[in-house]
């Protein structure tokens, strides 16, 4: 493994920011660190950079424990959340900042900045400043300045996060072309689930200072191991007491559970059911239109719940009665996570297959 931490604390007075913090990356990966405000994501970041120290455990890239290594000795590029380009540079001088610095040779600094302004499709504009670029420009830039002294590990906070929906969405199947192309081991902080998902090979999932779980995303997607990725990932809703529903009347009287907009089918008015017996009564309380289907909530018994609706399906409006399907939760025991099917719909046996 290219990256590994190995029981990793910090602490800044009283506040705990990383709490036991473990895992691995490996070599030519890119890895997200996702996970809301305040939960140790860019601390952890900044610890592999070197500009904080842990104050237990290990940090080791490429196999080499570098607690006590300088940032600028640990062969690694870092990407600011707001750029931190130099105002009163030029483009070619802020890629070039660094290998300056390294005082190499400045026949190699203009061959370097040359194929970075190529690499990042930034030709033409190397005599240009900041304040005369647009938000995804200055981001290609820092992106190309970090990779200049052509680092080991490439760390990214928030990357995307000062730039505007369109540009971001762009920007992120660009960095993940650049990353494939590059072949360089990559860590990026979001606390946006949508942008980890699409991009990242591996997601650690970090709350209250502690990882709690790492994996692929379709892995974290289908498999959460704790009621808190439950909630984070995905559009999930916790009920409490869902036993009351339709299906699952195993369930304790208080139990928790999370449930997703694609573990509920909804029926169209006046249209038979398929499994009646299987079905839950419901009012549609709003519809809300999203491009090629609709976000129904709904009012089940004391629940509110939200699925998708396809504009196929038939008309729906607010205040229609309609009956649904709740396939399947994920049950939370303890500090784990079961995902249970509506057992009615199991009894069925080989009749139904409604895989996620």
């Amino acid at each position: 493994m290219y990256v590994e931490l190995s029981g990793i604390n910090k602490s800044f007075g009283s506040f705990q920011a990383a709490r036991d913090v473990s895992f691995v990356l490996a070599e030519g990966t890119l890895g997200a660190l996702l996970g809301p405000s305040g939960s140790g994501k860019t601390t952890i970041l900044r610890m592999i950079a070197g500009l904080e120290s842990p104050d237990a455990g290990d940090i080791r890239v490429g196999g080499v424990r570098v607690n006590d290594v300088r940032p600028s000795q640990r062969g690694v590029g870092f990407v600011f959340q707001n750029y931190a380009l130099f105002r009163y540079m030029t483009v070619f001088d802020n890629i070039a900042f660094g290998l300056r610095s390294q005082k190499a040779p400045k026949a190699k600094i203009q061959e370097r900045v040359g194929e970075l302004l190529a690499l990042v499709n930034m030709e033409g504009l190397e005599k240009r400043y900041p304040g005369q670029l647009s938000g995804g420009q200055r981001q290609r830039v820092a992106f190309a300045r970090a990779l200049a002294p052509s680092p080991r590990l490439l760390l990214l906070d928030e990357p995307f996060a000062a730039i505007d929906a369109k540009v971001r969405r762009d920007l992120r199947s660009w960095l993940r072309g650049m990353i494939d192309r590059l072949r360089i081991t990559s860590i990026f902080v979001t606390h946006d689930q949508a942008e980890a998902i699409e991009v990242a090979d591996q997601i650690i999932i970090t709350n209250g200072g502690r990882v709690e779980q790492t994996g692929t995303p379709l892995e974290l997607y289908r498999e959460p191991a704790t009621p808190f990725v439950a909630r984070f990932v995905g559009d999930s809703q916790v009920l409490e007491g869902y036993g009351r529903l339709v299906g699952f009347g195993g369930a304790p009287p208080d139990g928790q559970c999370a449930i997703r907009p694609e573990f509920i089918s909804v029926c169209p008015p006046g249209e038979p059911v398929q499994y009646e017996n299987s079905a839950e009564e419901a009012e549609v309380v709003s519809l809300a239109f999203r491009g090629s289907s609709l976000e129904v909530g709904l009012r089940v018994k004391e629940f509110a719940l939200t699925a998708g609706y396809s504009l196929e399906s038939g008309p729906l409006s607010v205040g229609d009665k309609v009956k649904i399907l709740i396939f399947r939760v994920y049950a939370f025991q303890g500090e784990k996570v079961k995902l249970v099917n509506n057992d009615r719909l199991a009894s069925l046996g080989n009749g139904y297959n409604f895989a996620i």
